[in-house]
């Protein structure tokens, strides 16, 4: 971990933010035009940032064409499958992209540490994961996978903030304790997981998460730089310049609906206009 850094000035935060964000749907428009898959794995410990980052990147992309996987636990029937199986069913088609908000490394970090899975199982796993991610690359896929590193004292932080925030304490659960009661069990797997899948051809890139500001920015022009997009052109759409006549049609009584009420209107009037 780097000495500590003076946060960003807030504007500066958000005129990135909207710059990096642009070239991200210039990243999807070219996706979907090309043909290009591409899978971009996020990791590392509760509360250390990922989901922040994944929102952020979505916030004003495609759904139909950016697919956000974030597996439940498994049911008894997929726990009978091939453990890349149900993984396999996320992956994207052409001219798509999935981001996975954890992904089969489940099985080197939480499934390790708390004894969901067997060590004949952790041992397997960490050896077919590089194996692969190399049938992903070889097939086209373009692979990313990113480690988001928060320190103990940060992690704990963040909980004690979820804990207090009535709109985040859905987020905190008896696992999120684990972690803390766990940290250096959490850490050995990390340690063994990239000693055998940080690999030349599917790399992990480590992201410091301690200010979650630097590691969004961070993350996000690190993983555009990656990736060999061009802007696309999109059709012009032309509109008139004001409504076309209509041929006489009449509009039903509004009698005849169930409108919703207008509930806005009972709220205080604001001090300043705005759509």
């Amino acid at each position: 971990m780097s000495g500590a850094q003076t946060p960003i000035a807030d504007d500066v935060y958000e005129a990135e933010l909207l710059r990096l964000q642009t070239e991200f749907v210039k990243l999807q428009e070219w996706v979907r035009g090309s043909g290009a898959r591409v899978v971009v794995i996020f990791e590392g410990r509760d509360a250390a940032g990922k989901g922040g980052v994944i929102k952020r990147i979505t916030e004003s992309l495609n759904p139909r064409v950016v697919h956000v996987a974030a597996l439940p636990a498994p049911t008894e029937r997929e726990r009978g499958q091939w453990y890349f199986q149900r993984y396999v069913a996320a992956l994207p088609a052409r001219g798509e992209i999935t981001l996975f908000d954890r992904s089969w490394y489940n099985r080197a970090g939480v499934e390790k540490v708390m004894g969901f899975c067997t060590a004949d199982e952790h041992a397997r796993f960490l050896e077919q994961a590089p194996v692969f991610e190399q049938l992903l690359i070889d097939d086209g896929i373009l692979l990313r996978k990113y480690w988001f590193s928060v320190s103990q004292d940060e992690q704990l932080r963040r909980f004690r903030k979820r804990r207090n925030d009535r709109l985040k304490q859905w987020k905190l659960s008896p696992m999120d304790l684990e972690s803390v009661n766990r940290w250096d069990d959490y850490s050995r797997a990390r340690d063994e997981m990239m000693a055998h899948t940080d690999v030349a051809s599917s790399p992990w890139y480590v992201v410091e998460s301690e200010i979650k500001k630097h590691a969004r920015l961070n993350m996000m022009a690190h993983l555009l730089s990656t990736i060999p997009y061009r802007e696309v052109a999109l059709p012009q759409v032309e509109l008139p310049d004001q409504p076309v006549a209509g041929d006489g049609y009449q509009r039903p009584d509004r009698g005849n609906y169930r409108y919703v009420e207008d509930y806005a209107a009972t709220l205080p009037a604001a001090t300043t206009g705005g759509a």
